[in-house]
């Protein structure tokens, strides 16, 4: 039986508490031996991945999409739903807000399971329950709006737990360049089923003639997704991609993980930086479509609509939706291309990169709210530009996590980095757009155009937050180099500290549990 050391490094305590597990599945305890003991297996390099591991990703990568596409097949229909429940912009906020808010209270619970079970069937049994729920608000009828908004917060559940372990599992499988490429890949579908779900919404609606259809189809996908990962999804052992198929074991308190990722700048900052981006995206995301209607209304070019039988419209949702499909896209392969490109040459490339999206979208959003009375056509024209420079981060944003996190911590740092920007972030931005809108229109209630105006106003605040977004990751910069060069050392066993040679009767103690 292969026996292997503990690892430590300086930031991490209690030392004895680090061992590296075989590849077999067992994991020790106490069973451990001097950091020089793992030079030789660490020197032979990572495992290179199979076959299998590809196709696991290929399932991941179905799964976030249709997240993604569910997510925001309400943003692509809200007009006929603001119509068909009679709701203010507020209100109609209210659903992805209840959603995020379930969304982000959960993700803790599940970071700290996916760090200590089985990743697999927690993703199995969340996801059981996003099917459920996202199938059952499709059938809510008028008069019970508040149980749509309370099913939408049942779904958040569901997600909390995918979207809190996928990503680890990916860095367990994968390590270095490829991992980059294999996460560049995972999160363009962020974008990709974002404006799918625009797309299908809308699509749904208009073909069927009932909004309710656009809750139905993507549920049928993720019925097909839950199978596949039952057949297909693996659970790697922890650090498996980093340690030649061994696993990274740590026996630690939640409090622990705590104050561990509290003490990491790098993680802090960028963790801010995903904050300011999620405020910004999600607001976005779920008023844009909204804006563009009312503009053409505003311009002339379209009939208001007062009756959700009425038929509508729907380009604003496809041109939205293949915009934010193709960016999403572009803006993803870019920002790992980048990330890939200069990471050797500058040590803070990725922050950077991050710091240049964000700002670099600024002038972008300044534009596309105020050309929009005057010009569709250049309206999108910027829209495309700013959602191409906001999607450079998504992809660079994961990788950060996984390199500056050590990975007996990486799902609950997921969790905690997911609360805290949805928290702060697109958990609130839909509703308090919706309020802001609300406050300015009831200044004017008399004008046909005011609904329009004063949602522009309301989505000035984009802006000020993304510079604000840019400055967390220009302040992350400057920890990022030894934050990594950190979690390496422990990984790699090249710890400079001494470390204590343990009793045999410490060494010779075996835990004899299993990996999940």
């Amino acid at each position: 039986m292969e026996t292997s050391g503990s690892v430590t490094s300086p930031s991490i305590s209690p030392a004895p508490r680090w061992s590296q597990g075989s590849s077999l599945g067992l994991q020790y305890g106490s069973l451990v031996n001097s950091v020089s003991s793992l030079a030789p297996i660490a020197a032979e390099g990572p495992v290179a991945p199979t076959k299998w591991s590809y196709i696991a990703i290929a399932v991941l990568c179905y799964i976030n999409l249709i997240n993604y596409m569910e997510r925001y097949t309400i943003a692509g229909v809200l007009s006929i739903i603001q119509t068909f429940f009679d709701i203010s912009d507020s209100t109609a906020g209210l659903l992805q807000t209840v959603f995020i808010c379930s969304f982000l209270l959960l993700a803790p619970l599940f970071g700290y399971l996916g760090d200590r079970y089985n990743r697999k069937y927690i993703m199995i049994g969340g996801l059981s329950v996003w099917i459920v729920t996202a199938a059952g608000s499709s059938f809510v009828t008028e008069s019970h709006f508040w149980l749509l908004v309370l099913l939408r917060a049942l779904v958040g559940i569901g997600e909390a737990s995918y979207s809190t372990i996928a990503p680890t599992i990916i860095g367990d499988l994968f390590t270095g360049g490829r991992r980059s490429i294999m996460i560049c890949v995972f999160y363009i579908f962020i974008p990709v089923g974002s404006g799918l779900g625009y797309i299908l919404g809308a699509g749904s609606a208009a073909l069927t003639g009932d909004w309710r259809w656009a809750l139905r189809i993507t549920p049928i996908m993720g019925l097909v997704g839950l199978i596949l990962m039952i057949l297909l999804c693996p659970n790697p052992p922890r650090g498996a991609a980093e340690s030649h198929g061994g696993e990274v074991t740590e026996q630690s308190t939640y409090l622990e993980d705590i104050k561990y990722l509290l003490k990491n700048k790098s993680y802090l900052w960028s963790s801010l930086g995903v904050t300011a981006l999620a405020f910004l995206t999600g607001a976005l995301a779920f008023w844009l479509p909204t804006f563009l209607s009312r503009a053409h209304i505003a311009q002339g070019l379209r009939p208001k609509v007062t009756n959700s039988s009425e038929p509508r419209d729907s380009t604003d949702s496809y041109i939205f939706g293949a915009v934010t499909v193709a960016t999403g896209i572009l803006g993803g392969a870019l920002g790992t291309t980048l990330s890939r490109q200069f990471r050797d040459k500058v040590a803070h490339a990725d922050p950077l990169i991050c710091a240049v999206g964000m700002l670099g979208s600024v002038p972008c959003l300044f534009i596309t709210i105020f050309v929009a009375s005057a010009s569709i056509p250049a309206t999108y024209v910027f829209i495309f530009f700013g959602e191409l420079l906001l999607s450079l981060n998504w992809a660079v944003l994961a990788d950060i996590l996984l390199y500056v996190v050590i990975p007996t911590k990486r799902a609950t740092a997921e969790a905690l980095q997911i609360s805290v920007g949805h928290l702060l972030g697109d958990a609130g931005s839909p509703y308090l757009l919706g309020v802001i809108s609300d406050a300015i229109r009831s200044t004017k209630p008399e004008e046909d155009n005011w609904s329009f105006h004063s949602l522009k106003y309301s989505l000035l605040l984009c802006p000020f937050v993304g510079i604000l977004g840019g400055a967390f990751f220009l302040i992350t910069t400057l920890y990022i180099n030894e934050d990594r060069k950190a979690v390496q050392r422990l990984i790699e066993g090249d710890d400079p500290q001494p470390q204590k040679v343990p009793t045999p009767e410490s060494s010779m103690e075996m835990n004899k549990k299993t990996t999940e």
